[in-house]
């Protein structure tokens, strides 16, 4: 078992996230970082969606009640064993009693936790994920709170391992959205020439972001699907980045979409910080995909051959 000793400010338990049910008005949910989360599970040779924590900000503390193995990837948020200090990208193994820790960072927001077979848990519509505002899934359907206890089974100690991991990225790629023509093509220009800054105001639904573009509108389309990536217009002209939580209809101008291979760069974009974007082409887009599963891949082949014996 893992006892939650402080919840933090948002600890919540996340994997791939629900597919097939935003007709029914269900959001995705998941994790934001999946990569981090694959890295995660490959580390103790989990299935790649199996549910980790997602710890954001940090400050939060947990308790081994089992013998287990553990990684932590994302944001390097301080993590310490019993006192002493853990490398992100790495796994670790635990016995009963051992504490782990989370401070925080200027230059990350969010890190996984995950552990060796994954935590037992119910799954709610073919997901473990945790929808914040819905509240079902995961654990009780909410943030993790102190006293919360999360079950797993007992596992031998591995050695330690990893690698250093892909780094994060302010400059996100985006491709034309299907109503950029609906701001003038100057404007649409500079959206390519500004940093923009991360507002308060954003959360797992979407980020929002202003700079001193002005792109105020009065333009309207008719409510269609959308999906995390999403970069929306409203008419105050400060965009939205949807985020995994998002509704799954929205009429606000659809003006770009990151791309798939740099969502991941979004769960790092902290509230005052600042990024930018860059227009790929479509083929951009999967080339970077493709490029970053090949990454993955041989991960996966190097920590199996390291540990062939050891499984």
């Amino acid at each position: 078992m893992l006892k939650t000793l402080k919840g933090g400010i948002q600890a919540c338990v996340q994997d791939g996230g629900r597919s097939g049910y935003r007709h029914l008005g269900v959001s995705q949910a998941g994790v934001l970082d999946p990569l981090a989360m694959h890295y995660a599970n490959a580390l103790l040779h989990n299935e790649d969606d199996c549910a980790v924590i997602e710890i954001t900000v940090g400050l939060c503390q947990f308790e081994f009640k089992e013998t287990t193995n553990f990684a932590i990837t994302g944001s390097d948020l301080g993590a310490k064993l019993n006192n002493k200090q853990l490398t992100s990208g790495w796994r670790y193994s635990a016995t009963v009693g051992d504490k782990l820790t989370f401070s925080s960072s200027k230059d990350g927001l969010r890190a996984y936790l995950a552990v060796q077979g994954g935590f037992r848990l119910k799954p709610v519509l073919d997901s473990n994920s945790t929808d914040l505002q819905a509240g079902f899934g995961g654990l009780t359907g909410n943030a993790l709170k102190d006293g919360d206890v999360l079950d797993y089974n007992r596992k031998s100690p591995l050695p330690s391992v990893g690698a250093a991991q892909p780094s994060y990225n302010k400059k996100i790629r985006v491709v034309a959205g299907p109503h950029s023509d609906l701001i003038s093509e100057a404007q649409f220009k500079q959206l390519f020439e500004q940093h923009w800054q991360v507002l308060p105001q954003s959360n797992r639904m979407g980020i929002r972001i202003d700079s001193k573009l002005d792109l105020c509108h009065k333009q309207s389309i008719p409510s269609q699907a959308v999906m995390p990536g999403i970069v929306q217009l409203p008419p105050n002209g400060k965009p939205i980045i949807l985020s995994n939580d998002c509704q799954t209809t929205g009429g606000y101008p659809i003006i770009a979409q990151v791309i798939e291979a740099d969502l991941r760069h979004l769960s790092q974009l902290a509230s005052n910080q600042h990024c930018s974007f860059e227009l790929v082409t479509r083929q951009d887009a999967k080339k970077a995909l493709i490029e970053q599963q090949q990454h993955l891949a041989q991960f996966k082949i190097a920590i199996n051959n390291n540990d062939k014996n050891l499984i």
